[in-house]
């Protein structure tokens, strides 16, 4: 790995989000305007990803560009198999996801955390596992979260009083 790839990964991993979607353009990833990316893992072919507008890439989330064609290198010294990925508007993508090659996601869906998404996510879903299946729709999971809202202080301290007497009956 040359030192410049080593600055980028230093830069994806450490820099603020404004670093990290500088980086990631001059890297050849296509992103649009208000994301948040917290993975370094843009695999060989970044200019083969498309990021839309207001999409959040979680931690250790890992795009993949490729396929497998090794066995076949003997017979077919050239054979390759790569693919693009597309994230469409109002996306996001859980903790430790993968997205494979060919793949299009959203607009406005999710992926759960350890998914692994080998084929398109339809708009307005959210979807989970391995493979990534729809588990439900985004206006379903949207009345779960608000199920489970709590109000919380924007004071971190306070914060963590109230969540602490929400989920354990007490606080510090």
């Amino acid at each position: 790995m040359g030192i410049g790839r080593i600055i980028q990964k230093l830069k994806l991993r450490y820099g603020s989000q404004k670093t990290v979607l500088r980086t990631l353009r001059v890297m050849g990833v296509r992103i649009g305007e208000r994301c948040r990316v917290y993975t370094a893992n843009f695999g060989t072919e970044p200019w083969l990803i498309k990021i839309g507008d207001h999409v959040c890439i979680s931690n250790d989330v890992t795009f993949v560009n490729h396929g497998l064609t090794f066995p076949f290198q003997e017979k077919y010294a050239s054979l390759t198999a790569f693919g693009p990925i597309e994230i469409k508007d109002n996306c996001q993508i859980g903790v430790r996801a993968t997205i494979l090659p060919n793949v299009t996601i959203g607009p406005n869906a999710i992926v759960g955390a350890c998914s692994v998404v080998a084929s398109d996510v339809p708009p307005n879903t959210v979807v989970a596992g391995n493979p990534a299946r729809v588990v439900c729709s985004l206006e379903e999971y949207e009345q779960k979260c608000l199920a489970r809202h709590i109000d919380i202080p924007e004071d971190r301290e306070a914060a963590r009083a109230v969540l602490e007497k929400h989920f354990w009956g007490d606080g510090p």
